[in-house]
């Protein structure tokens, strides 16, 4: 124990476990056999006539959801393993990181045992999923009780904060694993984001506006909308996992930025895999030099995540063409950008997602006067919390023209399976949007609590404060290591909408948690308007519910998990 005045900051490496890595490795088999137990219950739960029923999973849906959070937790926990093991491989394994893993497995197998938040007010518990006390024998193990009992103390945050502290002004906490070339890509976007982002993006929020288009032009040069298209339709190539990199620096300067880039990537994932040869020649490298911006319109007023039920129809004419007829609402930058990818019921006999049909629907880019000035289109503008940097509409379409060469793919009835195509990669961009946001958060709320001084010393010296903030590190860590993971998979040519699912459906609740606590630590200037925290708390929010909603997500996820 410390004594009386002695700084905790100072106990240095005695916070950090012994052999800590072989406690972790022990750890991985148990959290896995945990999941597997709890999957043949509510597999049994959810199951008629040896069957897995979606009507069970609906009426059991706290069980399938819970083991979805359950697989997620144990998808990351494996992950953080495997970056704490490739950093030891390559003499890059150092305190921070150490401390990092340990406090990520303390708090976790902790969360396993007695409860995984899935929201503030919704704590899953193993009795939720039939299982007893019985499912954590492989807890009782000495490796797993020393971490739940000594590896997310008090000392060890303190020391992790100690250790932040040292670093500021670093990219981030904790070395990331990636390789030498990514990280240059990183350090590129990251100066970028402190340079014109940053200054700006809480003025933009306040006022309203929508992103300068002086910075879509520079990040056009940078080739952020071309970033992930083939070389041979004018793109740079590059990997999922870059599009992580740039997708989280530009979101932690502001998430409007950070999200300029998904509107593309959408597009040109729709374009790669169900366009055809002349659709990829026209539209992609037009795309990829932003030459045009694209935006997706596939949501509609009674619809929300029951794409299936889309009304919009689009009416076959005796030349070709189609005209488009009904609502779609929250349609990000839809009035500056010069085509919709449109989803639209194309079988009027069909009441099921068999019926739609996907189109490249060109338009005339708006003005702030007249901000949709296209025949056969109307909108109105969506006042927002949040995300406010490209703004929401609601559309509305009446006898809207599209060419009949601007059917995806040239054929109808495709629209839904090629929209799912592009999930994956949606989502991991969403991923690595929410880690950007999250790490905005902990940059602002850090700086605080070293400059805010109460009862004659800096907040952060507080440990409640430094544990907030050393939580912060840890889930932004995890979520990362997850996301990067989810990237490798698709980069790898591997089904992954299982690990791009777990991805965004926890680094949505990391960076809700983040912005929270970084409000917290402001106290009464948090709630301020002039304070950036008040925006980053906003813009964390919609994480949870775009691109799937976290009940959705976990759906999905449990879907695939009992199938």
């Amino acid at each position: 124990m410390a004594h009386d005045g002695q700084d905790m900051t100072q106990m240095n490496t005695s916070a950090i476990l012994p052999e800590l890595l072989t406690l972790t490795r022990a750890a991985v088999p148990a959290v896995e056999t945990v999941f597997e137990r709890a999957r043949e219950s509510v597999r049994a739960l959810v199951s008629a006539d040896g069957r897995v029923s979606g009507a069970l999973i609906e009426v059991n849906q706290t069980a399938a959801h819970g083991l979805a959070w359950l697989a997620t937790y144990n998808q990351s926990l494996q992950q953080m393993q495997r970056w704490a093991e490739a950093l030891e491989a390559d003499g890059k394994f150092g305190e921070i990181e150490q401390l990092l893993l340990q406090i990520a497995f303390g708090e976790y197998l902790h969360q396993v045992a007695g409860g995984i938040p899935m929201n503030q007010g919704e704590v899953l518990r193993l009795q939720d999923m039939g299982l007893g006390w019985d499912a954590l024998s492989g807890f009782q193990c000495a490796e797993v009780q020393t971490l739940m009992a000594q590896a997310n103390s008090q000392a060890a945050r303190t020391r992790l904060v100690q250790l932040m502290e040292d670093q500021a002004g670093a990219t981030m906490f904790g070395a990331s694993g990636l390789d030498e070339e990514l990280e240059m890509i990183r350090d590129q976007f990251r100066r970028y984001a402190q340079e014109k982002v940053e200054p700006n993006a809480h003025d933009w929020h306040l006022k309203d506006e929508l992103i300068p288009m002086e910075i879509i032009e520079e990040l056009a040069e940078m080739g952020v909308f071309g970033l992930t298209i083939p070389e041979e339709f004018g793109g740079f190539g590059l990997s999922k996992a870059s599009m992580c990199v740039v997708s989280e620096e530009l979101s932690r300067g502001y998430i409007g930025v950070g999200s300029l880039g998904t509107r593309s990537e959408i597009a040109a994932e729709l374009i790669i895999a169900g366009g055809t040869d002349e659709q990829k020649a026209n539209w992609l490298p037009k795309i990829a030099s932003a030459e045009i911006l694209p935006t997706a319109v596939f949501t509609e007023p009674n619809t929300g995540s029951d794409l299936g039920s889309l009304r919009a129809r689009a009416v076959k004419d005796e030349n070709g063409d189609y005209q488009i007829t009904g609502n779609k609402t929250w349609i990000t930058h839809a009035a500056r950008t010069h085509v919709m990818t449109l989803l639209a019921r194309t079988n009027p006999d069909s009441t099921d997602h068999r019926g739609l049909s996907m189109f490249l629907a060109e338009k005339t880019p708006g003005t702030d006067e007249n901000p949709f000035p296209t025949p056969g289109m109307t909108g109105g503008e969506i006042e927002v919390l949040g995300y406010r940097g490209m703004k929401e509409y609601e559309l509305g379409f009446d006898g809207f023209k599209v060419k009949g060469e601007n059917l995806l793919g040239g054929e109808e009835g495709k629209g839904f399976k090629q929209l799912m195509e592009t999930f994956e990669s949606a989502r991991i961009q969403t991923a690595a949007r929410a880690i950007g946001v999250a790490q905005s958060a902990l940059d602002i709320a850090m700086q605080y609590a070293q400059d805010r001084k109460q009862f004659g010393k800096s907040l952060i010296n507080f440990p409640r404060v430094s544990g907030k903030l050393a939580m912060m590190a840890v889930e932004i860590m995890i979520a990362r290591q997850l996301t990067y993971f989810s990237a490798w998979e698709k980069d790898n040519g591997h089904r992954c909408d299982l690990e791009a699912g777990m991805a965004k459906l926890l680094g949505a609740r990391v960076a809700w948690a983040a912005a929270d606590n970084g409000l917290q630590i402001h106290g009464g200037n948090g709630f301020a308007l002039e304070y950036k925290i008040s925006r980053v708390l906003c813009d964390a929010r919609i994480l949870n519910i775009f691109e799937g909603a976290a009940e959705i997500q976990a759906q999905v996820i449990a879907r695939r998990l009992l199938g």
